[in-house]
């Protein structure tokens, strides 16, 4: 494919009539409830007297799915009883800021919820745990769940240690795992949306890009795209970013300029009501070499077939170790990072993975990305796409699949 280098095609999208949001593109009031009733069962089962689900501002994905809320600066937890009541705690200076976005009314402003910068709030003390616990109905503690492990820090797990020594506090990640795993259909439509609106951005970037131009420089017209269009923000970090940096599983942007003839890795997509999506496509700056060629193309194969090995009613597990034995029949192991694919949803990799060890079975309505990623010496791809495992058959591609042809910018 050949683009024009021209910024036409960037000035024409944002003239376009805007995407305003609709009951389509957001979660309904009501689902959020539905969420907490959801979990209370989950939580009795796993015979514990309360869930305590922490996020913070990058990953707020728990909160955010049983409040609607999205901390800014300070954390956010929510606290929910066997009972299906539930709470809401923010740091001291979120008060409005909840109060304007939570579909929780119970709403406690708490010290452990602090911005990172530590201030001591002199003559404030907002709630304890155990002002939380009883305003929800639970007084006898004796086994605390923690959801959102990986964001909880030391404030809030010595906060809950001072107000219930006593208690046993266990890892309870697996029940906001099996809740957030199946999506509703409104949850499909803002995942679809963000799809959508990384494929504007993308065309956005291809119609810019071209050598001497910045890595930051182009993230820059994907992120003015996708709020131009209505996206609430950008859904990952935008990757931008060329030559050896490409062969990085995780990397960011910088002032480093594009060369020509080399491969530029694309991931873009739009956050929807908090449903955080991507797309990802190599593209080369010129011609490509017949390494290039080669892999590139072989990684476009690998990740079609990933949508045909990806089942209602199959073990996960065994998606990803027929992936592998595909790539080292093919003689591909050396080019191999990772893959098949990871969950998709309020954040843009989330459980649950699909590794060679994972012990669940796939349903309809489960949502991934696939991601195919392999690298050479010097330089690495990712063909990515949204997924969604189907009634029967092979899976869904969530998106259009725009660009999945070999693309060389004319320069």
């Amino acid at each position: 494919m050949k683009r024009n280098l021209t910024n036409d095609y960037v000035k024409n999208i944002n003239n376009k009539e805007k995407y305003t949001m609709n009951e389509k593109n957001m979660i309904p009031e009501n689902e959020y409830s539905e969420r907490i009733k959801k979990a209370a069962p989950l939580i009795a089962a796993a015979g514990i007297d309360v869930l305590v689900a922490n996020s913070n501002e990058a990953d707020y994905s728990n909160v955010r799915y049983l409040s609607a809320y999205w901390p800014l600066f300070e954390m956010g937890g929510v606290a929910v009883a066997p009972s299906g009541k539930a709470a809401l705690m923010v740091g001291l200076e979120s008060e409005e800021f909840a109060k304007g976005r939570s579909k929780i009314d119970n709403i406690h402003l708490m010290k452990e919820y602090r911005e990172t910068a530590d201030p001591v709030y002199p003559g404030s003390t907002g709630s304890s745990y155990n002002d939380v616990f009883e305003s929800i109905g639970v007084k006898d503690v004796k086994r605390i769940g923690l959801a959102g492990h990986l964001c909880t820090n030391m404030a809030m797990y010595e906060g809950l240690k001072e107000a219930y020594p006593n208690a046993e506090i266990v890892n309870a990640d697996d029940i906001m795992t099996t809740l957030r795993a199946i999506k509703s259909p409104a949850e499909l439509e803002c995942l679809r949306e963000g799809l959508r609106l990384g494929e504007i951005a993308l065309e956005a970037m291809l119609a810019a890009v071209r050598p001497g131009m910045t890595e930051l420089e182009l993230a820059g017209i994907a992120i003015q795209t996708l709020y131009a269009n209505g996206a609430e923000s950008e859904a990952h970090t935008v990757y931008s970013f060329g030559g050896k940096k490409t062969t990085n599983a995780i990397s960011r942007s910088t002032h480093r300029k594009f060369e020509k003839g080399e491969i530029i890795q694309i991931n873009i997509g739009g956050k929807v009501d908090g449903y955080s999506p991507s797309i990802g496509r190599p593209i080369c700056l010129g011609k490509m070499t017949d390494e290039h060629k080669r892999l590139i193309e072989y990684g476009k194969k690998m990740h079609y077939k990933t949508y045909e090995m990806v089942q209602s009613g199959i073990m996960a597990k065994e998606v990803a170790i027929k992936y592998e034995e595909l790539v080292a029949a093919d003689g591909m192991s050396d080019y191999y990072l990772y893959g098949p694919c990871h969950g998709l949803g309020l954040i843009e990799v989330e459980k649950p993975w699909m590794e060679t060890i994972s012990e669940y079975t796939l349903q309809p309505n489960m949502t991934f990305q696939a991601d195919t990623f392999f690298v050479a010496k010097d330089f690495g791809l990712r063909w990515e796409n949204g997924l969604r495992v189907t009634e029967s058959g092979a899976a869904e591609m969530l998106n259009s699949g725009s660009h999945m042809e070999l693309i060389e910018i004319d320069c």
